[in-house]
């Protein structure tokens, strides 16, 4: 065990101030790994989990670090009278956007996340993304930092709200591209004279009927969407379609980019902030059709997304 935590230290590029710190962060790194161990052995479940730069830490320590979204300051409506897909009655079986060329590649980001908790800000950009690249026939990689800096709600590294994002590109009339306004990972002076990189701007968001994953199902058909979970279970995720037991304390936020079936289980297809070495590649697929009205981990609690 003492050399699989030098491996990984050295594969990540950690160090630690003290002999005393290190054996600390050891013994964490011990109890985890013989946790992923123990889980991966039964061989029961259907999916598996990895240790990966999260295994130093507690679970305390990894949510306070890497899953800082706040609940919402809107209020979700169960009234589907004004929701645009209720008409919708077909969707296809199965839908991966990825393969639209409407979704940014996580291995295209220098950096991911990181430590600062503005997942809420990662999840937005990704969905006015795909909205936009769908509507004009452009990808282009929008800036998580032009929001961070300049958002007058001002959220940050420490939380903040999806619908705040959206509020902000909205109200800005575009939103930078990450090349003329690249992440940094902490909180910086606005520098809101950078060029607009929209060629469509956002008009607003819109609400997806809560705990209605008929009506999350008919809106992830037309777009990518923006929805916030419970990461508490995440941390090791590795393969797979996560099933089991997972809260619904929204505390971080993603977008849904897909869905399908592997196995016989039905999936939602998540692209996370956390960068390629967690999951698969970057994304998560979370069991699809739950018992819970809430969805797997909450996901279909108050999804959003961007109006063009």
């Amino acid at each position: 065990m003492s050399i699989k935590h030098e491996k990984w230290m050295a594969e990540h590029g950690f160090s630690y101030e003290n002999e005393r710190v290190k054996e600390t962060r050891y013994k964490i790194f011990k109890d985890n790994v013989m946790h992923i161990e123990r889980h991966n052995k039964k061989g029961e479940h259907t999916y598996q989990l990895g240790i990966n730069k999260f295994a130093d830490l507690t679970n305390e320590e990894f949510l306070a670090k890497y899953a800082r979204s706040s609940v919402p300051s809107f209020k979700a409506t169960s009234n589907q009278s004004s929701f645009e897909y209720k008409g919708m009655k077909h969707v296809p079986h199965r839908l991966d956007w990825r393969n639209y060329n409407v979704v940014t590649a996580i291995e295209n980001q220098v950096v991911n996340q990181g430590e600062c908790g503005c997942c809420w800000a990662f999840s937005a950009v990704a969905a006015i993304e795909s909205i936009v690249a769908i509507r004009s026939g452009k990808l282009t990689q929008l800036s998580e930092q032009h929001i961070l800096d300049c958002n007058y709600e001002h959220d940050g590294c420490d939380g903040g709200t999806i619908d705040h994002a959206f509020e902000f590109v909205r109200k800005n009339g575009g939103l930078a591209s990450d090349i003329d306004y690249p992440y940094t990972a902490i909180q910086g002076k606005c520098s809101n004279n950078k060029p607009s990189s929209l060629s469509i701007n956002i008009t607003g968001f819109s609400a997806v009927p809560p705990n209605n994953e008929k009506a999350l199902l008919k809106t992830v058909a037309n777009q990518p969407i923006a929805v916030y979970i419970d990461a508490s279970t995440l941390r090791f995720y590795k393969s797979g379609v996560l099933t089991g037991k997972c809260g619904t304390r929204l505390n971080h936020g993603v977008v849904i980019v897909g869905y399908g079936k592997e196995d016989g289980v039905k999936f939602w297809l998540v692209k996370n902030s956390w960068g390629t070495g967690w999951g698969e590649n970057g994304y998560i697929k979370l069991k699809r059709k739950v018992h819970a009205k809430e969805g797997m981990c909450g996901i279909a609690m108050i999804p959003v997304y961007p109006n063009v």
